[in-house]
């Protein structure tokens, strides 16, 4: 129960394997975690063995030290944490990134300096959240016409500031 007596919701739990890559040399580190009751995202520490500066406008892969085995149906989303993003300019480079289900190599974070200073990550910082999250495949079909809407073609700002 939630502090105002309503029932808080309950998530499906699915399995995710993990594989610390070398565990003799990630005993320090935290398994990715979920950091309140109803986040969607685990942060996901840095595996990096010195202090590694990040300036601005560059893109570095940080490792975690680790592998996963997604279930089949489900990915992996990396995303930016909200507060190195704001507060540093801090980001995932390609969100957000995908962890497919058939991949098994480390996992690594993309990341960029889009702030104004030097930022640097040293191991153990949370670097960005994984989502774990459903997919749908599209099976394509060739026509030639499509359904009319009320947008039609109208692109990028055609409803206004």
């Amino acid at each position: 129960m939630g502090e105002d007596g309503v029932q808080l919701k309950s998530y499906e739990i699915v399995n995710l394997q993990l594989r610390w890559l070398d565990p003799a040399s990630c005993h320090d580190l935290e398994l990715p975690a979920y950091h309140s009751e109803l986040a969607s995202g685990m942060d996901v520490a840095a595996a990096v063995t010195d202090a590694l500066p990040l300036v601005q406008g560059e893109i570095k892969m940080i490792p975690t030290g680790f592998a996963v085995a997604v279930k089949p149906g489900y990915e992996l989303q990396v995303r930016p944490r909200s507060g190195l993003a704001i507060k540093h300019g801090i980001t995932v480079v390609n969100t957000p990134g995908t962890i497919d289900a058939d991949y098994r190599g480390e996992v690594k974070i993309g990341l960029i300096n889009l702030g104004q200073d030097v930022y640097t990550i040293n191991r153990g910082d949370r670097i960005a959240q994984l989502v774990l999250a459903p997919v749908c495949r599209a099976s394509i079909e060739v026509t030639d016409k499509l359904d009319r809407t009320e947008r039609q073609a109208g692109g990028f700002g055609h409803t206004g500031v």
